[in-house]
This record gives C-alpha cells, sequence and structure tokens, in this order.
C-alpha cells in the first residue's frame, strides 16, 4: 500500500506554527482577561448592589417607603439570598437570566424581621465586556496576522538559504566541482544553513579527491598494460598457425580493445576532451555510417538537419549504440532520424531496471538477459562522448504487447541520442544566445 505523503515547503510549515503558537497565546490571553474582566466587573456590581440596599435601608428602617426599585419580601429574592437574610445577615447573589443578561441582587435583614433587597440587570457591565471581547477578537486576529506575515518573512528567507543550498548541490552532484554551497548560500547572518553547506561541500571535497584518485589509479593502470599486451599481441602473431593460435590472439585482441576503452573512459572522467565541430547532415551521416558499421540494421531518416558536431565522436556514439543493440538485444535493429534526435532500437529483452534507473556504470553488463560478453564500457563511454558534445543520451524499454512494463516483458530497448541546439565552444561550455526583443 503506497503511503499518502503531503510535501509542502518549510516556509509554509514555520508560518503555520507561529501562526498557530500566536493563535494559541491569544486565545488563551483572551480568555483570562475576559474572565477577569467579568469578575471583576461582577464583585463591582455586587458591592455597589449592596452599597445602595443599605442606603435604602436605614430609611426604611425610619419607616420611610423603600425607592430605587427596593422591596420588602420580594416573593423572587433567590431562595439562598433569602436564607442568609432572614439568619441576619447581609449578601448579594447573581442570578443568570434566559435573557442572557444576569441579576445582580443584594438583600439586607431589617429590625421588624423583614428582608429589603435591590435587583439590578447587570447590562452596562455586560455591554463593556461584549465591547471588550470584540477588542480582544481584533487584537487576536492582528496577532496572528503579524505572526503568519513574520512567519512569511522568516521562513522565505530560511527557505531562499535552502533552496540555493540544493541548486548548487545538485550541480556538484551532475558534475560541477567548482561550486561551492557555502557561497551560493551567502548572508550575513551564521546559521544551521550555514553548517550544512560546510558539511556537503566538504563532502563533495572528498568525494571529488576520492574520484579523482581512483580515475588517477584507472588510467595508471590502463598505460601500463597498454605496452604488455600490446607485447603480448604482436608474439601471438609470431606463433605458428592453428587453433590455440586463434585464441590467444582473439584473447590479447579483446585484452588490447579493454585497455583502450578503459584509456577512453579515463580521458573522459578528466574532462578534458573538447570536440571538433564541423556542420554535416545528420540523417546522411548517420545512414552511411550504419551501412557501414551495421548493414543489416534499417534506417529511416523522418527529418533531415545541418547540425554542427564532431563527427568522429558521433559516430564513436553511434558505433557503441548499435554493437550494444546487437550483443544485447535480437534483431531487427532500427536506426530513426529525426531532426536532431537519433533512436536505436533493437527488440530484445530491454534494458536491466539498474540501468534505466542509475544510467550506465563501467564493468556492469545488467541482468542476465543482456549479459554474456562484454565489461558494459560501451555505454559508459557513448554518454561520455555525448556529454563532450553536449549532447544528452537517454534510455528506456518499449512495452511488450498489452502494455506490460516488468522486467524480461519488454519488446526491445530504446537509446536516444538528443543533439543539442548549440554546439558547445571550443572551451567545451556553450555559447551565450542573446535573444532581440
Amino acid at each position: 500500500m503506497r503511503r499518502f505523503t503531503l510535501r509542502t515547503g518549510i516556509r509554509w510549515k514555520i508560518t503555520l506554527a507561529i501562526a498557530a503558537v500566536g493563535a494559541l497565546v491569544a486565545v488563551a490571553l483572551s480568555l483570562v482577561v475576559h474572565s477577569a474582566a467579568r469578575v471583576s466587573m461582577l464583585e463591582s456590581a455586587r458591592e455597589t448592589q449592596l452599597a445602595n440596599v443599605q442606603f435604602i435601608a436605614r430609611f426604611a428602617e425610619a419607616g420611610r417607603k423603600p425607592s430605587m426599585g427596593a422591596k420588602l419580601n420580594d416573593p423572587d429574592l433567590p431562595a439562598a439570598l433569602r436564607e442568609k437574610a432572614r439568619s441576619g445577615r447581609r449578601g448579594t447573589y447573581v442570578q443568570e437570566s434566559r435573557k442572557g443578561v444576569p441579576e445582580v441582587w443584594a438583600a439586607v435583614p431589617l429590625g421588624n424581621g423583614q428582608v429589603l433587597s435591590l435587583h439590578n440587570p447587570f447590562k452596562e457591565s455586560a455591554n463593556l465586556v461584549r465591547d471588550l471581547d470584540r477588542a480582544l477578537v481584533v487584537g487576536s486576529l492582528s496577532v496572528v496576522v503579524a505572526g503568519a506575515a513574520l512567519g512569511v518573512l522568516i521562513g522565505g528567507q530560511i527557505s531562499s538559504r535552502l533552496r540555493k543550498a540544493a541548486t548548487a548541490a545538485q550541480r556538484v552532484a551532475h558534475g560541477d566541482p567548482d561550486v561551492r554551497v557555502r557561497d551560493a548560500v551567502g548572508g550575513v547572518v551564521r546559521d544551521e544553513t550555514d553548517d550544512l553547506a560546510r558539511a556537503v561541500d566538504a563532502m563533495a571535497d572528498a568525494l571529488q579527491q576520492r574520484l579523482e584518485a581512483e580515475q588517477r589509479v584507472t588510467a595508471d593502470i590502463a598505460h601500463e598494460l597498454r605496452t604488455p599486451v600490446t607485447g603480448l599481441l604482436t608474439a601471438a602473431e609470431l606463433l605458428p598457425p592453428g587453433r590455440p593460435t586463434e585464441l590467444v590472439r582473439d584473447r590479447a585482441q579483446a585484452m588490447r580493445a579493454l585497455v583502450e576503452d578503459v584509456l577512453e573512459v579515463a580521458r573522459l572522467d578528466s574532462a578534458s576532451e573538447r570536440a571538433e565541430l564541423q556542420d554535416v547532415a545528420l540523417g546522411e551521416f548517420v545512414s552511411r555510417r550504419v551501412a557501414s558499421l551495421m548493414p543489416e540494421a534499417s534506417v529511416r531518416v523522418v527529418a533531415d538537419e545541418i547540425v554542427s558536431t564532431d563527427p568522429r565522436r558521433l559516430e564513436r556514439i553511434l558505433g557503441n549504440l548499435l554493437a550494444n543493440a546487437a550483443r544485447y538485444g535480437q534483431p531487427p535493429i532500427q536506426v530513426d532520424i529525426e531532426g536532431r534526435v537519433v533512436r536505436v532500437r533493437d527488440h530484445g529483452p530491454g534494458f536491466p531496471e539498474a540501468l534505466l534507473r542509475e544510467g550506465p556504470s563501467r564493468f556492469r553488463t545488467g541482468s542476465t538477459d543482456r549479459a554474456g560478453v562484454g565489461h558494459g564500457l560501451g555505454l559508459t563511454i557513448a554518454e561520455g562522448q555525448a556529454r563532450v558534445l553536449g549532447a544528452r543520451l537517454t534510455f528506456r524499454n518499449v512495452a511488450a504487447p498489452g502494455g506490460v512494463e516488468r522486467e524480461g516483458a519488454a519488446a526491445g530497448a530504446v537509446a536516444v541520442l538528443w543533439l543539442p541546439e548549440h554546439a558547445p565552444t571550443a572551451t567545451g561550455s556553450f555559447p551565450i544566445i542573446k535573444l532581440s526583443g
């Protein structure tokens, strides 16, 4: 079962976090302020009500009629407050009403055994509480909006630095040794992003040194092997005719080809190769080379185009793709030319999944379906030569009838060479094209 993942930027995560914390703090403070203000206003109203009823009680005991809405032995007086007054104590009581506005009661006992009470609605204070609640709501929303804006600002800066670091790291991964993640991140503030950038730079430097060391070792071994292999091949030519001599010559030729391929890979890895550009008609050029390299392959020119490329390197790429198709695939082998795109297809079991996922790898010939002979250098060299030309080499499988695309059920392998619209310069870079308008 595939797990559902929601991808979002760190900017919005930080914004959401700050806004959520701001909202929680604002709500908590609003509840505290609302509760404290309401309690304070109710206590003030109860004290005022008790002072009023005590003032009226002095006149009532003198025989005057109660005023200001006070009543003697009011039947609506809450039972709890009535019992308290009859026991000789004064008190107040807040009675909730159905209209939402509480009633504030105050009662005092008189000398003749009667109870004088006064009650008024908590209306004005309730209006003040509502106004306070509105102010708290507006203030809370302002805090949330300000927190979100601050989160966007802070998160945007962090996100921008991380994106710059990711872009620089991708350039390093694509083989640009001069890029430094710390320089790409920039900025005056030092934070964890700088630590990450320094760690990535250190890792890239270490990997680059290790790769260069491995390349030097590979090139040195190939150079050292060239002389004895050449001598072995010369000695094999002096052997008397016979089956053993043919086997020795065949293995010596294979070893010599392997040494030459390893040397070519080492030169391509060093990034010192430069293309010698010529204008060629791609369709005509590929047709002639295929007829020379593999006459049994069919060629179809959908659209011809003049391209600026290195014919020798292009022929090398084409030869390796055809050799790979003949060695690991099955006939018929088809070559299509459409503009700047060259496709080489066989009808074999298809490329292994590892090659489709990771690309060509030296000394790996893939699955057993496409293995048997070879050292896995053909496609590696083709990809390296395409990189020198500024071209792109991709690999895919053709689905078997019925749309099945599992390994071993493909209906052929397709290698596609995409030649660039603008060829690389003599330094290996690409010209800057100025667009008018």
